[in-house]
């Protein structure tokens, strides 16, 4: 071989490198809907292991957070005025479709098993074809192990369990009262239609078009002292999501704030009281101002993590414009946390022993 020709091989060799990393990276946007990370091959259906306490990643490189379980609020408009809600309508924004599909495969190709839709109230959008599109996508395309929505159930026809109620695993509706009158002294109706009638309603398709049922209920002043065993024992709920009334600067309460939620605060013992009233429910998941707080990821509008960890909603970059795992080390999430409230279970439908 000629001197100039062995010049010559390293800067070709170079140059053939960068064309195949050019194409390889291409290949793998393409297939990023597609794909799954090495961890979740190997054991399918399980999570990746947690690193014990003080241990490290090799070399001292920081340990990436895997957004195994995501909560979605692509809308922040409602059709209720819950006084006390903490995800309150102040933009009206919604990313187009594609952009979402495109957030959603980035975030299964980063680790997520599942992904619950919420709001605002995700019906409101195209009366549910967004919402049911993205189900689908989750579910048919991403082949993610659970997709869930959570909804005040006040816009849902059963033609959208009929069109896409075979791609969700779960959805929760939320219902505070079995009481009509405190329904509505809370915040959660909307003219003359009854909230527990349509949550009954609900509870029927649900078990017709196989979707595991859920109910979330916010514990506060207006119904702290509720006895719900009754009403609870015979929608029989898969989980019964009950949560203490929580302030959120910027959301709920403060000057730039569109609610007041403090007349609606109960104290620790107060909850308490509720939770050992109904201590016999088996399905019930308490959940206290400290566990929301720190122990969700959360992904609003824009795609941005936020960070509730100091009373407010810090929000990172979205991930549409720098990627998932730098998105994600500004959310504040505690895992251990997610861990310890029974934010992992078994949340797909086809592993679920119901009798539909």
């Amino acid at each position: 071989m000629h001197l100039a020709e062995m010049r010559s091989l390293p800067q070709a060799l170079a140059m053939l490198f960068r064309v195949l990393q050019a194409q390889l990276s291409a290949l793998w946007l393409c297939l990023a809907p597609f794909s799954c990370r090495l961890r979740g091959a190997l054991l399918p259906g399980r999570s990746p292991p947690l690193l014990e306490e003080g241990a490290g990643a090799p070399d001292g490189a920081e340990v990436p957070t895997v957004p195994t379980s995501v909560n979605y609020h692509f809308t922040r408009q409602c059709n209720y005025r819950c006084g006390f809600c903490f995800h309150t309508a102040k933009t009206s924004f919604v990313v187009p479709l594609e952009e979402a599909r495109r957030g959603l495969a980035m975030l299964k190709e980063a680790g997520m098993e599942k992904i619950n839709f919420s709001g605002g109230e995700p019906f409101l959008q195209e009366r549910g074809e967004f919402v049911g599109k993205l189900v689908q996508f989750c579910k048919q395309e991403l082949k993610l192990q659970s997709v869930s929505i959570v909804s005040n159930g006040s816009m849902i026809r059963e033609r959208w369990f009929k069109r896409y109620g075979e791609y969700l695993d779960i959805l929760a509706v939320s219902c505070d009262s079995f009481d009509e009158e405190v329904n509505v002294l809370i915040g959660r109706g909307q003219g003359n239609k009854n909230h527990i009638e349509n949550l009954q309603r609900l509870r029927k398709w649900c078990r017709d078009y196989a979707v595991a049922f859920k109910l979330n209920s916010v514990i506060n002043r207006f119904n702290v002292d509720e006895d719900m065993n009754e009403q609870i024992e015979a929608l029989n709920p898969i989980r019964w999501k009950v949560f203490q009334c929580l302030l959120i600067e910027g959301e709920n309460t403060g000057e730039d704030a569109l609610r007041e939620a403090e007349k609606f605060m109960i104290s620790d013992e107060d909850f308490e009281r509720f939770l050992d009233r109904h201590r016999e429910i088996s399905c019930l998941v308490p959940e206290s101002n400290q566990k929301m707080r720190d122990s969700y990821l959360i992904l609003d509008e824009y795609m941005r993590f936020l960070n509730c960890r100091n009373g407010r909603k810090e929000p990172s970059k979205s991930i549409l414009d720098v990627g998932v795992e730098h998105a994600i080390k500004f959310s504040g999430f505690d895992e251990k946390m997610f861990l310890n409230r029974g934010g992992k279970y078994v949340w797909s439908k086809a592993d679920m022993k119901l009798e539909w």
